[in-house]
Order: structure tokens, then C-alpha cells, then sequence
């Protein structure tokens, strides 16, 4: 297996063997971080292969101050951002003012990844975006506020809305949340 420094190297040089080794060795973890930001499947594996794109273009600048798989993460994740973007016009986020939360707090112990990601998935767009940020990505509201060009109490009450969403959810398909007490969300 090529070492992290060969295989920049190799794609820096344009070798087609090192491209797909590197491809291979990061499409699954992006396909994961590509799926978090969109509705289906075929269209995080069009984020991905734009991402990859990118990468590939972009390599000639990449400067080894992070490790190569927290960039192309990063590379990912702004392209889902722009293909958001190009959604968000047609559902629009504004300041959510009355959050209903559920009666009980949830503990996703009992929730398998799939099932979680398919809640995440159906989320509307807004929220979708903002609690992936936030959330899973480690963004402030003021940072998610910048990237998005909204407002601060926007991506707040986003991410609060996202959140009692995913917390009714959880409600309806957990038959394990007595059994774990208090929320981990």
C-alpha cells in the first residue's frame, strides 16, 4: 500500500495508477461524508465524483499542513455545501421561532447508522445542512452563518428545528429509549 506522501506525489505527477489508488483508498469515507449532505444516494456519488475532481485539480496546492484525508474531507463537504446552495433557493431557511420538542429525551444507543442517516437524509434542507455542520462537522453557528449566508439565529434555530425533528423520529422508531435514559443528542 502507497504511503500518504507517495501518493501525492504520484498524483501530482499525473499518474493515472496512484489517482485510482487514492480514489479507492478515500471514496468510501467521502461517500459517508457526502451522504450526510444530500436526499439519495446517486446524488452524494455525484458529489463525490466532483469532489474527486477537485481534489485531483487541486493537489499541486495542497501544503501537508493537515493530514490528506481531513482535506479532501474538507474538499467534500464545500462541494455538497455548493450543490446545498444551489438548492436552498427553493426551500428557504428562515428563523424557526416555536420549536415543538418531543416529551421524552431519546438516546440513539439503539439506532443503527443506516437507520440515523436515513433520518438525517429526510430532514429538510435547511436543517439538513445546518445540523451537519454544526453537529458532525464541528462549525459554529457563526462560521455556518457565513459559509450559508444567513443569519447566526437562522442556522441556531436550524439547527434546533433539525434536532427536534431527528429527536421525534428517533421516538417513533427506537423502541430502546426507556431502556438508555437521557438523550445523547
Amino acid at each position: 500500500m502507497l504511503s500518504e506522501d507517495e501518493l501525492i506525489e504520484g498524483c501530482k505527477k499525473g499518474s493515472r495508477a496512484v489517482q485510482k489508488a487514492l480514489y479507492d483508498r478515500y471514496c468510501r469515507k467521502m461517500l459517508a461524508v457526502c451522504l450526510r449532505y444530500s436526499k439519495t444516494t446517486a446524488e452524494a456519488e455525484d458529489i463525490v465524483q466532483e469532489g474527486f475532481v477537485k481534489v485531483f485539480q487541486n493537489l499541486k496546492d495542497f501544503r501537508q499542513e493537515a493530514k490528506l484525508d481531513t482535506w479532501i474531507t474538507r474538499i467534500m463537504v464545500n462541494t455538497a455545501l455548493n450543490a446545498q446552495r444551489k438548492k436552498l433557493y427553493l426551500y428557504p431557511m428562515v428563523d424557526v421561532t416555536e420549536i415543538v420538542l418531543p416529551e421524552k429525551e431519546v438516546s440513539i444507543s439503539g439506532i443503527h447508522f443506516n437507520q440515523l442517516l436515513e433520518m438525517i437524509q429526510a430532514l429538510p434542507h435547511g436543517c439538513q445542512v445546518v445540523f451537519n455542520l454544526f453537529a458532525i462537522e464541528g462549525y459554529s453557528h457563526k462560521e455556518i452563518a457565513e459559509m450559508l449566508g444567513i443569519s447566526e439565529g437562522t442556522s441556531k434555530s436550524q439547527f434546533a428545528r433539525a434536532k427536534s425533528l431527528l429527536q421525534a423520529k428517533i421516538l417513533q422508531e427506537s423502541t430502546y429509549y426507556d431502556r438508555y435514559g437521557e438523550a445523547n443528542i
